[in-house]
């Protein structure tokens, strides 16, 4: 093996993946994955601190995307558009990508450990996009309240969109699933 391996992390990444789906999470080692993508256990560790954050490597970056675009709606916004907006913003992180985010979540819901580590990310996010709508001036509990609903109508909108057997963007799926959490909070 080189020095220097192009792709290193996309490559484990996929290789990672690819395992899971095939031997189970809990049944791949840290070395298979790393044969698999033509690499060295090392230079899995330096892209990966464990075979876990090969799943979660994406949360930061769609945190900051979902939290900066609640931040850039307009002022005017009701804090659910706010989050509606966030909620469009990360839609587009995964246009072109349904089979990945079907297999990745086919892996996590089969296991209990990766089903708690994706439920600590969505509460990580609720925390950062209530933080959010309170820089933009909403009180609480009001800020708690539509960052924990948004969070919902994402990861409601989310396992629709994963489940889906027809091409449909999540976008809408995410519009969908806002509109119904209006529906039934309006009490009509």
């Amino acid at each position: 093996m080189s020095r220097w391996e192009p792709n290193a992390r996309e490559r484990l990444a996929k290789a990672a993946l690819e395992l899971y789906g095939e031997r189970g999470y809990e049944q791949t080692t840290v070395a298979e994955i790393a044969k698999r993508a033509g690499l060295t256990e090392r230079t899995f560790f330096r892209h990966y601190a464990d075979k876990r954050e090969v799943l979660f490597d994406g949360s930061s970056a769609l945190q900051e995307l979902f939290v900066n675009a609640v931040a850039e709606a307009p002022q005017s916004a009701a804090p659910i558009d706010a989050v509606a907006a966030g909620l469009e913003a990360v839609s587009t992180v995964f246009v072109g990508r349904h089979g990945h985010a079907r297999r990745r979540h086919a892996v996590i819901v089969a296991n209990a450990v990766l089903q708690e580590r994706e439920l600590i990310k969505l509460a990580s996010l609720s925390a950062a996009l209530a933080d959010a709508l309170r820089r933009r001036g909403v009180p609480e509990p009001a800020a708690s309240l539509t960052a924990e609903a948004g969070v919902a109508v994402f990861k409601i909108g989310f396992e629709r969109w994963v489940e889906a057997a027809e091409e449909r963007t999540m976008a809408q799926f995410m519009r969908e699933s806002l509109d119904e959490l209006k529906a039934v909070t309006a009490g009509g």
